[in-house]
């Protein structure tokens, strides 16, 4: 049975689903989800993030943590640690810019949060012989300094939407009609998060809420306050969540998120407001990628790495600085956000 037929069966016998709900069905569903299946990453996959697109991503993430654990006495020793890494190809690229900074492999100890074994497989491939734990949660993590870096990780969690009626909220549902999964909408209720979107909503906008963020923000940002440590925090939205923002992508098409269940990546904007709402740490202005990686000094790298280069990989490598700089392609919408102990200064590239 597919995963579209097996919901359908589910809807009919059992009501509709939250899109939180069909969300993670499609994502993480043991048999047919989306990232228990296969690897969706690259030219040959459904996207490209910015680790595939240039190792001076990787590289200018890496040194901003390894500064931030130097301005931090060094605490040896500190979990080094990364929800959601893909194909791991971000944290290779840091472990490699950082191999010249003195005491910090050795001080590390490598946790990758990772509950897909198809792309936990391919993480220890493009790891090699590093040594590093994977674990389910960031809950699983030793108590210890934190130096943490999620790259498009909560953008993928699954949200609940609403849409807004009088003073109250109908909860955007999945449901079923002639056969076909539609969208629909639940019965009118106050929603106790949500009474301060009152304020800057109208009748009939959407809202969204993912419920599993302020839980994961809050850890995390609880043992960098306790502990020490930092988090980079890159991924694509913005101060405040409004209006549909859930996509489906294919082939690196935009596709109906219903047509394909289990077959297309599914994500949200996030909401950058409720990430520093649920840290007890302090946090860093939220900045714009492309002004974060010019900061670090990307471009003074892109010069050295373009010395050697001609004709066609000269042109490829322009292109990706401008893709992971440029306002008009990755530069603006995608933000960056740090979290740091009360008592320190924020990683480099951020300010307070």
């Amino acid at each position: 049975m597919t995963l579209r037929a097996e919901l359908v069966a589910r809807i009919s016998a059992q009501g509709p689903l939250s899109v939180a709900d069909y969300m993670a069905d499609c994502l993480l569903h043991p048999i047919h989800g989306y990232y228990t299946t296969r690897d969706p990453f690259g030219a040959t996959g459904d996207f490209i993030t910015a680790p595939e697109i240039s190792q001076m991503f990787g590289e200018l993430i890496g040194l901003s943590l390894a500064q931030a654990w130097i301005d931090q006495g060094r605490p040896t020793p500190f979990t080094l640690a990364e929800p959601g890494p893909g194909r791991g190809t971000l944290m290779a690229d840091i472990l490699r810019a950082t191999q010249a900074v003195p005491g910090f492999h050795e001080a590390a100890r490598l946790h990758l949060i990772e509950p897909s074994p198809t792309l936990a497989a391919r993480q220890r491939e493009t790891l090699g012989d590093t040594r590093a734990t994977w674990v389910q949660g960031v809950g699983d993590l030793p108590h210890q300094p934190l130096f943490l870096v999620a790259n498009e990780f909560f953008d993928a969690l699954p949200l609940r939407q609403f849409v807004r009626s009088g003073t109250q909220w109908r909860e955007r549902q999945v449901g079923v009609a002639q056969g076909e999964l539609r969208f629909g909408l639940g019965p009118a209720s106050p929603q106790p998060a949500l009474a301060h979107r009152l304020a800057d909503t109208d009748e009939g906008d959407i809202v969204e809420y993912a419920p599993a963020l302020a839980p994961i923000t809050a850890e995390i940002g609880d043992r960098i306050e306790r502990s020490g440590g930092a988090a980079l925090i890159i991924d694509y939205g913005d101060w405040r969540s409004r209006g549909d923002t859930l996509q489906a992508v294919m082939a690196h098409e935009t596709v109906d998120p219903l047509a394909t269940p289990g077959q297309a990546d599914l994500t949200a904007h996030v909401d950058f407001e409720a990430l520093t709402l649920a840290t007890p740490s302090a946090f860093s202005r939220v900045t714009p990628q492309g002004v974060f990686l010019e900061r670090l000094g990307i471009t003074a790298r892109a010069q050295a790495l373009a010395k050697p280069l001609t004709g066609e990989a000269l042109a490829a490598h322009v292109a990706a600085h401008r893709r992971l700089t440029h306002p008009d392609e990755m530069g603006t919408l995608f933000k960056v956000l740090g979290l740091y102990p009360s008592a320190a200064a924020p990683p480099p590239g951020l300010s307070r």
